[in-house]
């Protein structure tokens, strides 16, 4: 067993708790978690990426990180300082309802880009080439696929590791591409599509308290 403080284990221990199959993964979620609080420790961010249902998952994801989750982000005193001192009156207003972020970005949700690039390219590297753009050292990608062989997910996997970022893969249980390639890969213990995802939701959103709590908690 990974190492891990208190405050963010009994997140660990309230997936399990509800999700008694999700035993065999805890490690890969811890694992995972490591990677996502190291990246934005770094000034990093996330780009996820899936198909169908998955890219469901993506935008879902990305809406737990981009605002408050469970609990209010207030900002810090000297980000509403900042936001006040070039507009005292509209300033107010911003400093009083913005929340702190942790940066992601849905691949899916870029339609002229990806269009665009589908129309005048090769449609398999539509998340790719985003990944190519956007990718950073600090970054990670989550690509989730259920078979784990999504091929525009592979191929974005293997983008971000050849600009040096670390790769997380949600996937079901059984070996793939994408569990060779990624740092970490998250095997829910299905292989029914269907069952696979309704096994994602509160792995990911574990993982989201987790690094709300991390950077939040004690605010």
């Amino acid at each position: 067993m990974i190492n891990l403080d208190d405050r963010l284990k009994k997140h660990i221990n309230l997936l399990i708790e509800r999700y008694p199959q999700l035993k065999v993964v805890e490690n890969e979620v811890i694992q995972a978690y490591l990677i996502l609080e190291e990246c934005y420790r770094n000034g990093g961010k996330l780009l996820v990426a899936g198909n169908g249902g998955s890219a469901a998952d993506s935008e879902h994801i990305v809406g737990e990180l981009m605002k408050g989750f469970k609990n209010p982000r207030k900002l810090s005193d000297e980000q509403r300082k900042k936001l006040i001192d070039v507009d005292e009156e509209l300033g107010e207003i911003l400093a009083n309802n913005l929340q702190g972020t942790l940066s992601a970005i849905a691949l899916d949700g870029h339609v002229a880009l990806t269009t665009a690039y589908m129309n005048d390219c090769e449609p398999l590297l539509c998340f790719a080439q985003q990944v190519n753009g956007f990718g950073k050292n600090e970054d990670v990608f989550l690509g989730i696929s259920t078979s784990g062989n999504s091929k525009n997910i592979i191929y974005a996997a293997i983008t971000a590791k050849a600009k040096g970022m670390k790769v997380i893969g949600l996937t079901g249980e059984k070996n793939s591409k994408l569990s060779e390639i990624a740092d970490v890969c998250i095997k829910a213990p299905q292989t029914e599509t269907y069952m696979i995802q309704e096994l994602h939701l509160p792995i990911y959103h574990c993982l989201c308290l987790m690094l709300e709590d991390k950077f939040w908690g004690d605010k």
